[in-house]
């Protein structure tokens, strides 16, 4: 069943219950246009001793789980933990534009200012033109290009460095 037009996507914490949902998630939305590994066959806990349920940000729209952001800090450096990264964005098939993306990226953005952080940054492929729309209509601009950083799928893609002041 889907949303009726204009419903908006919730948005809240991940909790543990979520991590089988989000495993499934990242293994329907796996895709070199924004994976920069293959994609692991055997499946793997998608929290871990990094990254848990407070990290990350979760869609719902109908009361289904349909994306989630990961926000955390690029580096464990006191200097710059005044920073928070986008280190994962995923919104499933059925679910897009509908507004779970910009919703979860607005969520990352309002989370980091909460958590005292100055700047927000993140990195996409060059390649993926939904992202890096969605990225700069939310305020994110190209901040440096790494040309050719990765070999994926036969082809040489740019890893785009995006970020904005908070």
């Amino acid at each position: 069943m889907s949303a009726p037009e204009g419903s908006e996507a919730h948005i809240r914490f991940a909790v543990p219950e979520d991590e089988a949902a989000l495993d499934r998630l990242d293994r329907e939305t796996w895709s070199y246009l924004h994976a920069v590994k293959p994609l692991d066959p055997a499946p793997s806990p998608f929290f871990n001793e990094r990254f848990g349920p407070r990290d990350h940000l979760v869609a719902e729209l109908d009361a289904r789980l349909v994306g989630y952001v990961r926000l955390g800090r690029p580096t464990p450096l006191e200097t710059n933990a005044h920073v928070r990264q986008i280190m994962g964005l995923a919104v499933g098939d059925a679910a897009r534009g509908r507004g779970a993306g910009r919703a979860l990226v607005r969520g990352a953005v309002a989370l980091a200012r909460r958590q005292g952080a100055r700047r927000i940054t993140l990195r996409v492929l060059g390649h993926n033109t939904p992202a890096r729309k969605l990225y700069e209509a939310e305020g994110f601009v190209v901040e440096g290009v790494l040309p050719e950083e990765f070999l994926l799928d036969g082809a040489y893609v740019d890893d785009v460095l995006m970020g904005q002041a908070l």
